[in-house]
């Protein structure tokens, strides 16, 4: 057994890697951890990167990789590369969900067949509070696009930010996503952290190496602790949480995380719920 795989059967790091796509969006989102806008600089990751990246991850033990930015599916490419990393390891992509119309859906088909699957972004069921913090008409987009997505085939999560738990209102967030065809175990809550657009937010919590477990997240900028670490706050990338400027080969950051998380109490649970 090598060194990686040891650290993730004991728990050190995780079996998951990410890679930042991008950085631009069509949404300007009150919480973004990356101050992502239609103004944001793309920041893009090279596909053959990626690709490659993927393979080697699954060399070295990792089993699942994820796939954030930014709006990934901007890139009108991503969906043939996503086919072609999961047959590697499973992918799960994360998106805001608002451009599957036209034959933006249709585009999608590379991904029929393979171990990928799409998380969409749901904040609240009330339209307006969900609206308040991802934009106009966000809710309305949303709610079209998840069944017609689970009708073409393709496997859909819908994570929720900015409530607790157990918030009250979740409730009727779950019977909404229930009714959309998303079951509970595909369904993700998470606190809005102090990092990115969210550090100004009142009510957001901590995310530091204490917060957050190692997750290699692969960005344009380098290697970081995980993907809640590449942040961008007043245009500048949050450098606190860097890894390894160098990402090829994967080994180099992977044996690095593992260092820094040397020392740190074992175990696949995340503090505060940040995931």
């Amino acid at each position: 057994m090598t060194a990686v795989r040891e650290a993730m059967e004991s728990g050190a790091i995780s079996r998951r890697m990410w890679f930042y796509a991008n950085y631009h969006c069509n949404l300007e989102c009150s919480y973004c951890l990356t101050e992502s806008s239609p103004r944001a600089p793309r920041r893009q990751l090279d596909h053959r990167l990626m690709k490659s990246l993927t393979r080697q991850a699954a060399d070295l033990g990792f089993e699942e990789v994820g796939v954030t930015g930014g709006e990934t599916f901007l890139d009108l490419a991503l969906p043939a590369t996503l086919a072609e990393m999961s047959e590697s390891v499973p992918v799960i992509v994360l998106t805001n969900g608002t451009l599957f119309v036209g034959d933006r859906l249709d585009r999608l088909a590379p991904m029929l067949g393979h171990e990928i699957s799409m998380q969409i972004s749901l904040d609240s069921a009330d339209p307006d509070l969900n609206d308040m913090a991802r934009g106009p008409e966000n809710f309305a987009k949303v709610v079209d696009a998840i069944p017609r997505l689970i009708e073409a085939g393709h496997h859909v999560r819908v994570a929720s930010t900015g409530q607790a738990p157990d918030d009250a209102s979740q409730e009727a967030l779950c019977v909404l996503h229930r009714s959309l065809g998303i079951p509970d175990e595909d369904h993700v809550v998470r606190p809005i952290v102090r990092r990115g657009r969210g550090a100004t937010i009142d009510g957001s919590i901590p995310a530091g190496p204490d917060e957050l477990f190692p997750e290699l997240t692969i960005t344009a900028d380098g290697a970081f602790w995980s993907p809640f670490a590449p942040t961008v706050f007043n245009d500048q990338v949050d450098t606190d949480l860097l890894v390894s400027r160098t990402v090829d080969p994967l080994s180099l950051p992977v044996q690095r995380l593992i260092a820094l998380a040397q020392g740190r109490p074992t175990g696949s649970d995340v503090a505060n719920n940040i995931r």
